[in-house]
């Protein structure tokens, strides 16, 4: 019986391997064998999460074509695999992905660092805050003094609270936006919104939108989902999106769903303006594709002065394409599970039956926390000072790197919590495989892209400020010189494969 349980083609697996950038050897600085550059290019795949374990492998011949090399080079790779404890093999099963024996199995998205090894790593992966207190004490203990009639009933909201949809349904019509309590479904977070979306509108095999870069767990929910995902290149820098690439890839490929996050982007940190906004959902409603207009990151502005656009759902009256997804966990606390969906009552009450199938419902205590906190002002307050964590460690951060890598290229954003990193012409995968030899954790940029692309970056998040920042950038400074040197994995210098 074969050990594998999925399996990777040679043309994907061609296209992964070429998406790594070399760099040019230095003076006195040996290249390895192709067959060990290769083998050194899988198993950073398998590493990074990009290429599965357990996952089966191209035989030799297939893979030797579409990388223009010598079956013997192949060969000798998955060879070099095998006995590092990266590839096992059996006749008649083919050869398939593995990790050694005492190593953790690779996150194919970015999974929170386990609280026992705070310790010794800077986890920079997760795009979130410590909680803010005493707000989150406060709304448990609230919550709990609303509890009791909620206690004598079955405990099953499926969409939601009532009290809470209404609240939720409320702060849209005070930002201008009028919106029935019909109009919400509370979520269990965000990706319990953007999953239950997707599994309503993109069925295996439909096209979905997405910018490019986007946010690597809902891309990795999306591949999970069996989506063929249409990347769409941002614009420049903090410029938002680039309108012509959407309205080509509107036209052309007619995406069933389009996801994007127009406030405060998720890697990049851009903001798009009323015009673009007002252009996509007039582009995606030509196109009939149904754009998912993710607002985790909307009230995390940093600066003095900004002015935040319209949402994206105010440029659609009719609420025939916009689905608008909400959620505490950015502005609040990734612990508070409490996202929602805002769109059309006929779509809500589709989502809420099929709940039925999925999880019922999400945890009654928690919503009643969060309705506590919009309710008493708390939310606001709150918030504020989430603002004020961000910036400082926003500001720390931005000048440490500066500092410690000044060949790393970014611009800053004036909201949000990420900062997209170009890292001096060396790949981003084998910085972030450094970096948790040194004691930083970081994310590399093909996890936000599709098919190996933003090699070459990596994200930075804005938990971590102070002196705390000052040594997770001089752990990044130590990384960046061991790739560059060539002396980033054991015994020969691991270098990319290009074919």
């Amino acid at each position: 019986m074969a050990q594998w349980t999925s399996a990777v083609g040679a043309a994907q697996l061609a296209r992964l391997l070429n998406s790594q950038q070399d760099r040019p050897a230095g003076p006195g600085t040996r290249r390895p064998p192709a067959y060990r550059a290769l083998a050194d290019g899988i198993r950073l795949l398998v590493l990074e999460g990009r290429v599965p374990v357990a996952a089966r492998l191209p035989a030799e011949r297939e893979l030797a074509l579409s990388l223009s090399v010598s079956r013997t080079t192949v060969a000798a790779a998955y060879e070099a695999l095998r006995a590092e404890g990266f590839l096992e093999s059996r006749r008649g099963a083919g050869s398939w992905t593995a990790v050694p024996a005492g190593n953790p199995l690779p996150a194919r998205g970015l999974e929170p660092l386990p609280p026992e090894a705070l310790g010794s790593m800077i986890d920079l992966g997760c795009a979130a805050l410590p909680a803010p207190e005493p707000w989150l004490t406060r709304a448990v203990q609230g919550a709990l003094e609303e509890l009791p009639p909620y206690a004598h009933t079955h405990g099953d909201y499926p969409a939601g609270l009532p009290a809470l949809r209404s609240m939720i349904a409320d702060r849209y019509t005070a930002r201008g936006i009028p919106t029935m309590p019909e109009q919400i479904m509370v979520t269990t977070g965000a990706m319990g919104a953007i999953d239950a979306i997707c599994h309503l509108f993109g069925g295996r095999g439909e096209r979905i939108a997405v910018e490019s870069p986007s946010y690597a767990n809902i891309l990795q929910l999306m591949r999970e989902a069996g989506a063929r995902l249409v990347p769409v290149a941002m614009a420049e820098g903090l410029a938002g999106w680039d309108m012509d690439r959407w309205r080509q890839v509107l036209r052309d490929a007619a995406p069933r769903i389009a996801y994007v996050v127009a406030d405060f982007h998720n890697p990049t940190g851009a903001l798009a303006d009323d015009d673009q906004r007002r252009q996509l959902v007039d582009a995606a409603r030509s196109a009939g594709t149904v754009l998912v207009a993710d607002e985790t990151m909307s009230e995390l502005w940093l600066d003095e002065g900004v002015e935040m656009p319209r949402p994206v759902c105010g440029f659609d009256p009719a609420g025939s394409t916009v689905i608008t997804v909400g959620s505490a966990s950015k502005a609040f606390w990734a612990g508070m599970r409490i996202g929602w969906v805002r769109a059309a009552p006929d779509i809500i009450r589709s989502l809420v039956a099929a709940r039925a199938y999925a999880d019922l419902g999400t945890p009654v205590v928690e919503q009643l926390a969060v309705n506590w906190l919009f309710s008493t002002g708390g939310w606001a307050q709150a918030v504020d000072v989430r603002r004020g964590q961000a910036r400082e460690n926003r500001d720390a951060l931005v000048a440490a790197v500066r500092r410690e890598l000044p060949t790393w290229e970014f611009e800053v954003p004036r909201g949000g919590l990420t900062l997209w990193v170009r890292a001096g012409g060396l790949s981003g995968s084998r910085i972030a495989e450094v970096g948790e030899r040194v004691g930083v954790r970081v994310p590399s940029g093909p996890r936000f892209g599709v098919d190996g692309a933003f090699e070459g970056y990596v994200r930075l998040p804005f938990t971590v400020g102070g002196a705390v920042a000052e040594e997770a950038a001089a752990r990044l400074a130590m990384a960046a010189k061991l790739v560059e040197s060539g002396a980033s994995g054991g015994g020969e210098a691991p270098r990319t494969f290009v074919a």
